[in-house]
């Protein structure tokens, strides 16, 4: 592959991606926010983002922090929220066949829900490259660390992020994706059965288990349906 055939799809990566930056910068600026007012300074804010760079595990361990902050517990939560993304490197890990293997290593450390979908979305109509993927990756990484960085610094000036109706980004950009993935009842099954142990496990049981709970539930929800689909064609 040429630099010129590389460039164009870095840049064909950066087009696809540009709509959810428009949705990651509200959430990165609200992450900073409650960081702020967990007594973390801008810089902290943002090297967390940029060390961690993961929506769903910063926000449970902001949720979470104390002084001093329980680094057991801390890793503990980030580990139950960021338990998905081993299937989601499983998954994308098949389609990255143009991907040398430190390549493929590297960029299972950026992989976030969005990139992630963006990835699988492609693989299903043209080749995944790696300068494609970068180009997912790039502008979305520093959308993160420096929405979070601003949102540290502007805390006090952001003021309730449910007034502003900022806390409603983070749910919307998932229902975008699962809407992208959607396939009839075998998809509603999966997200019902997902949803119902989620809301159970957070009801019974504290802390985040209603994650893995959600994810295991799904999971199973969606090898059974596999199943009898194929029972279903089996002549």
């Amino acid at each position: 592959m040429n630099n010129n055939t590389k460039l164009q799809d870095f840049l064909g990566g950066m087009r696809a991606i540009s709509p959810l930056i428009a949705a990651v910068i509200p959430i990165g600026l609200v992450f900073g926010a409650v960081a702020a007012t967990k007594g973390l300074s801008p810089a902290e804010a943002g090297l967390m983002s940029a060390l961690v760079f993961a929506g769903g595990s910063q926000f449970v361990a902001m949720d979470i922090w104390t002084h001093p902050a329980s680094w057991t517990g801390v890793g503990f939560a980030a580990l139950l929220v960021n338990i998905r993304h081993v299937l989601m490197s499983a998954s994308l890990g098949t389609r990255m066949g143009g991907f040398r293997q430190p390549a493929r290593y590297l960029s299972m450390l950026f992989l976030a829900d969005e990139i992630w979908a963006m990835a699988e979305f492609r693989a299903k109509v043209a080749r995944l490259t790696p300068a494609w993927f970068a180009g997912l990756v790039a502008p979305f990484y520093l959308a993160w660390v420096f929405s979070g960085l601003a949102g540290a610094a502007l805390g006090a000036f952001l003021g309730d992020p449910v007034v502003l109706g900022l806390d409603f980004t983070f749910p919307a950009v998932f229902i975008v994706l699962v809407m992208g993935f959607w396939k009839g009842a075998e998809t509603g099954a999966v997200l019902l059965a997902s949803g119902v142990a989620a809301v159970a496990t957070q009801h019974f049981v504290p802390g985040v288990w209603y994650i893995a709970a959600g994810a295991v539930a799904g999971l199973a929800a969606a090898t059974l349906t596999g199943k009898s689909q194929d029972v279903e064609v089996t002549p």
